[in-house]
């Protein structure tokens, strides 16, 4: 098994690529560099550390702790986006309620993920 077999991976790589999109094709082009680099940022963060705990699987504290770092990391992109769309520069409705429903829904299922470890 692989961590590309972790749905919470396969969700967290879908949310990269279109958020990354996202910022390219939606964004205003000040953006790119402000608020647009955070939330590339913070969205492959929680992908990485989702490999990277999975990396130390065999020792359950640090997997659960890089885990709980993705969770952060996912809060954090949620953050950014909502960001975003109060202050107008996302104008996509549709995009935007499509990346927050997916965003939330991912961070269940990495909270369920962890519970599952712990036990």
């Amino acid at each position: 098994m692989s961590y590309k077999n972790l749905e919470i991976w396969q969700l967290a790589r879908e949310l990269v690529i279109e958020i990354h999109k996202m910022t390219l094709e939606d964004l205003p082009n000040f953006e790119m560099y402000e608020e647009g680099s955070q939330i590339r940022r913070s969205s492959k963060s929680v992908k990485s550390n989702i490999v990277e705990g999975y990396g130390r699987k065999n020792y359950q504290k640090d997997y659960v702790r890089f885990i709980t770092y993705s969770i952060s990391s996912n809060d954090e992109t949620i953050d950014h986006l909502e960001t975003l769309w109060e202050t107008n520069s996302l104008k996509n409705e549709k995009l935007y309620n499509d990346l927050h429903e997916k965003l939330v829904l991912l961070g269940k299922k990495i909270n369920r993920f962890i519970q599952s470890l712990k036990n």
